[in-house]
């Protein structure tokens, strides 16, 4: 399933220099964003384009932002609105919203956390939002109450009551499972096509598979038009090896990108498609962003030659 990212990234082709440069400056921040995202929406690629929407719009609102503050807190603001909202675009906000209106008991001044780590933070997939939020600002990232009471828009006793409720429901909760969703037949055999004419490099093979109003978005490089992008040119001079493969992360099939080591091939990144009737419609190639596969929890590659 893919969701539309570019409801908030309003451009069209390359992404302009000076937005560019913003991404430069806040590189470092980067990795904590996504695993923030990646863990409220449930999804490494979701969380992806959660964070490029945020950093997009905090961009576009610098001429906003108080330069006496700290940069994190306010774009973790930002990335946590969008996550709110690609989670009401998903249907959880009615459950958020259910779950704000029970009463918040009286909570100990200081609730002890559940520790910090790679299993708390899958667990709080099983949490409506509030309490997913504030478990991971709090036991994840060492957010202060104060902090995470500003960044969610709450009181320093709303948060309380949020981690009491979450480390509650975490502590004996059911065992995680990863939702598998299987590829339709049309887009197995689409994504089957797409693999092995672009291993071969039959670029005109790959563009019959696409319609001709065909969206692309290459992560933090260009978003618009498939027929205006340099793609086949770009990955024709990209500087190492590859090829790519059909596989799934976190359960979504995908067409994964392969990098050539010295005597094996190694998962790198993943390719999103959306497929109507028998032509792709959407692209989201997430080739600069190698960090996603090790964040997620699971990935799998189909047998290649």
């Amino acid at each position: 399933m893919m969701t539309d990212s570019n409801e908030y990234v309003e451009v069209s082709g390359p992404f302009e220099a000076r937005y560019r440069a913003f991404l430069e400056t806040v590189s470092a921040l980067r990795p904590s964003l996504h695993r923030y995202c990646a863990r409220m929406t449930g999804s490494v690629m979701d969380g992806e384009d959660v964070v490029q929407e945020a950093l997009f719009e905090g961009y576009r609102k610098l001429d906003q932002f108080d330069e006496s503050r700290s940069l994190k807190p306010w774009l973790f603001r930002i990335a946590h609105n969008r996550c709110i909202d690609f989670l009401r675009r998903k249907g959880v906000r009615d459950e958020a919203e259910a779950a704000a209106a029970v009463p918040e008991a009286v909570s100990p001044a200081e609730p002890a956390t559940l520790g910090i780590g790679k299993a708390v933070e899958q667990l709080v997939a099983l949490l409506p939002p509030k309490e997913r939020a504030c478990i991971l600002l709090k036991d994840v990232f060492d957010y202060s109450l104060e902090e995470i009471a500003e960044l969610v828009d709450s009181s320093v006793g709303g948060v309380k009551a949020a981690l009491s409720r979450g480390r509650a429901k975490l502590a004996s909760p059911p065992a995680p499972s990863v939702a598998v969703r299987s590829a339709s037949p049309e887009l197995a055999q689409i994504m089957q096509l797409y693999v092995d004419r672009f291993n071969r490099r039959d670029w005109d093979g790959v563009r019959e598979l696409i319609s001709a109003d065909a969206r692309l978005n290459v992560a933090d490089r260009f978003a618009g038009k498939f027929g205006e992008a340099p793609y086949f040119f770009n990955y024709d001079r990209w500087p190492w090896p590859w090829k790519l493969a059909l596989g799934d992360v976190d359960g979504e099939p995908v067409v994964m990108i392969l990098q050539r080591g010295a005597d094996t091939w190694s998962t790198y990144s993943a390719i999103r498609m959306n497929v109507v009737g028998e032509k792709i419609d959407r692209i989201v190639d997430y080739i600069h962003c190698p960090w996603i596969v090790p964040a997620a929890e699971s990935v799998s590659v189909a047998r290649t030659t």
